[in-house]
């Protein structure tokens, strides 16, 4: 079966699908090349308010394909950092909803993502040590600002496996559902994210990520955005509120 990325937008809720299930969805060359255009069509598409990363069947991803590694390993890093910075640097709320294996270059899309949601048989490993490979300095980075220096050294010392609750003890996970209660609890979440303020949302991930130079550019956003207004409104209607706000090209600059 050729691999592949799959997406489709209801209701607001962008789903992108890592789709390799002969290699337990592995991300291949051209799907690492691939993301980037894609979330980048997403950015851009108003009707898109949050996005899910999520596997085909029950894996979430596997890593990269060890045949990309073989034929050229730099190129295949070099990509996939690319791929994990575009899902970092998405302007609106992104969820990877975890099955199964979520390893690898699976776990640095996952750490990409602002939330993450498992199933509670999820299993996460963080395997370079295990080929010999030098770990991104910025994937290194995000799952240090994630889970703590301790926690990132036993992973990526080791290469080990840990289950979907001590996953969720050291932060690398944010909710664990049980059964099948994983599509439901990221449905029923999702429909929040894209209901609330999108101003709010963008100005949060750019807070949240360290930058310090914007305070002025989000007050003038609040002002002449109309999501302040019409949240207020709404409040004391007793209603609920029509958020228009929308992220632009500004956002980035």
């Amino acid at each position: 079966m050729e691999s592949q990325l799959r997406q489709a937008v209801t209701h607001g809720v962008a789903t992108v699908v890592i789709d390799h299930p002969a290699k337990r969805n592995a991300m291949t060359t051209d799907m690492w090349r691939g993301l980037p255009p894609l979330l980048a069509g997403l950015a851009a598409d108003p009707a898109v308010r949050t996005v899910v990363l999520t596997g085909e069947g029950g894996t979430f991803c596997a890593g990269a394909d060890i045949s990309s590694l073989r034929q050229s390993p730099g190129e295949a890093q070099e990509l996939a950092v690319r791929a994990e910075e575009a899902l970092a640097a998405f302007p609106k709320p992104t969820l990877a909803a975890v099955r199964g294996y979520c390893v690898g270059g699976g776990s640095q899309l996952a750490a990409a993502c602002d939330l993450r949601f498992a199933d509670e048989d999820a299993l996460f490993g963080i395997t370079p040590a295990k080929l010999g490979i030098v770990y991104p300095s910025s994937s290194t980075r995000r799952l240090v600002s994630l889970v703590g220096p301790a926690t990132a050294k036993y992973l990526l010392f080791s290469g080990e496996l840990i289950g979907a609750e001590r996953a969720l003890r050291t932060g690398l996970v944010d909710e664990v559902l049980p059964g099948d209660g994983l599509d439901k609890r990221v449905a029923e979440f999702t429909a929040v994210l894209a209901a609330r303020s999108q101003l709010t949302q963008a100005a949060a991930k750019e807070f949240t990520a360290g930058r310090l130079d914007r305070d002025a550019y989000w007050s003038e956003q609040a002002r002449a955005g109309g999501d302040t207004t019409e949240g207020v409104a709404a409040f004391l209607d007793r209603r609920e509120p029509r958020f228009t706000w929308t992220p632009g090209e500004t956002t980035a600059s």
